[in-house]
């Protein structure tokens, strides 16, 4: 038999759960709500930050873009990715400084590689040897010329021969054998802009090929070849010096250029150009072009350019 008091006591039972539950939602409710407004007030202070303190960061640091240079050395060269990166390393550095952002080198080991990169603009400045390389990127208009390599603007071709004097009338070569260099190396497209100069259309002058330069007097000394072409200065002076003979010589080019990609600003490429030109100017712009051998680099001609890009056949 059930009595009231235990029905009184029930209720109330029911009732506390009920107020205990009201209780804990609303304090729930409350925690949320505070929780949220933290995480406004943290966002809200955390954009006020960053509006003052991106522009410090980025003027403390300079822009976290970094530049790339494209380097390559030519076919001849036996010098590893490693070793020539080596070389730049300097170089890239003292620009880093100027531009106050990173600088860094991506080293084309082949000529393949080297007109993908410059064909697909993968690179803001270029270091480029061979000259037609260089060339065929500033005629299609994606890069424009920056800086010559000081003590290479003068590279000319001889041809080597052993008893015959200097070519007078080009058209008694036609049948006879010429040995170059690489087919794709600079020597070869002078060699052979000399030979269309002359009026000496491809094949004419049957072309042998060895892949180094100082191969080429070989060739000649025992007779497998008439002329031997090259443009190594080591090279005609021990052929000289040995009794040998040149026979002809071609027009000077520039053949170490440093390219700018169209795309970059004007102030940014100016700078490079600066920096460029002053290194060879100063004691700490001579140590940085130390490992890369070289004494410095100089202004170039744009109509030059132009007259030798019509001329090598670009």
């Amino acid at each position: 038999m059930k009595h009231h008091g235990d029905k009184d006591a029930a209720a109330i039972g029911r009732n506390n759960r009920a107020s205990r539950a009201h209780v804990h939602a609303h304090a729930h409710a409350h925690a949320h709500a505070h929780a949220h407004a933290h995480a406004h007030a943290h966002a809200h202070a955390a954009a006020i930050a960053g509006r003052w303190l991106l522009p410090l960061l980025m003027a403390a640091g300079g822009s976290a873009h970094a530049l790339v240079i494209g380097v390559t050395e030519g076919v001849t060269y036996r010098a590893s990715d490693s070793e020539i990166e080596a070389r730049f390393a300097p170089i890239a550095e003292v620009l880093s400084k100027a531009l106050k952002q990173p600088v860094t080198i991506k080293v084309l080991s082949s000529h393949g590689s080297a007109r993908e990169a410059l064909k697909q603009q993968q690179v803001e400045l270029a270091f480029v040897h061979p000259a037609h390389v260089a060339f065929e990127a500033t005629k299609s208009g994606g890069y424009k010329g920056l800086a010559w390599t000081a003590g290479f603007t003068e590279y000319k071709v001889s041809f080597l021969c052993k008893d015959m004097p200097p070519i007078a009338n080009w058209k008694e070569m036609a049948g006879k054998t010429l040995v170059v260099p690489d087919p794709d190396s600079i020597t070869s497209v002078i060699t052979r802009a000399m030979l269309r100069e002359q009026g000496l259309q491809e094949g004419t002058v049957r072309l042998s090929n060895t892949r180094y330069q100082d191969a080429v007097p070989f060739y000649v000394q025992n007779g497998f070849t008439a002329y031997g072409a090259t443009a190594s200065a080591g090279v005609i002076k021990a052929w000289k010096t040995a009794g040998g003979k040149t026979c002809a010589e071609s027009r000077a080019v520039p053949i170490k250029q440093w390219l700018v990609s169209s795309k970059l600003d004007v102030t940014t490429a100016a700078t490079v150009r600066e920096a460029l030109l002053q290194l060879g100017q100063s004691d700490g712009g001579k140590r940085a072009l130390g490992p890369s051998n070289y004494s410095g680099f100089v202004a170039p001609s744009v109509e030059i350019e132009k007259s030798l890009t019509t001329w090598l056949g670009i």
